[in-house]
């Protein structure tokens, strides 16, 4: 599982983020994102942007990462990843901007002054990879410690007759 979650988080650098506003609604934003052998997923935004705001109010986000280019009715893959996510700030955001810059190295070059480096924990995620997996198999895991993986379900899903 843990070799499978690295190659579907290599597969793309962009990802969708769900947040949740003070009211109860929802918000997708695609954002640039690296990773962290723990599975944490770092970001930078505006501070202003909606998704920054509505991970003040609410931590809790999900996230997936696939690859766009997929072409329907071949095997699939893809990765789901629910959290919580905040801001970082001292320590962590210079620890974030390593890393962001390790799979970004133009972001040295560019002038992002207001922006602000994120950091997405996730708690638990569901990996779908039709070649490694199965077609139609989805499988959930806690994230443990240390980037460890724990198996938590296997959902298959098949054509009906």
């Amino acid at each position: 599982m843990v070799a499978i979650a690295r190659q579907l988080l290599d597969a793309s650098t962009l990802c969708a983020l769900a947040t949740t506003s003070p009211r109860g609604g929802v918000h997708i934003n695609a954002a640039y994102f690296a990773w962290s052998p723990e599975f944490d997923l770092v970001w930078l935004s505006d501070p202003g942007a909606r998704h920054s705001r509505n991970l003040v109010a609410h931590a809790d986000a999900a996230i997936a990462v696939y690859d766009s280019t997929q072409v329907w009715g071949e095997p699939d893959r893809g990765i789901q990843l629910f959290g919580s996510a905040h801001q970082v700030a001292g320590p962590g955001a210079n620890d974030a901007e390593r890393l962001y810059a390790k799979r970004f190295p133009a972001y040295a070059d560019m002038d992002l002054g207001g922006y602000q480096f994120y950091r997405f924990r996730p708690r638990r995620m569901k990996l779908f990879d039709e070649r490694a997996i199965g077609a139609g198999e989805f499988v959930t895991a806690a994230v443990r410690g240390g980037g460890r993986l724990a198996w938590a379900r296997t959902e298959i899903y098949r054509e009906q007759a």
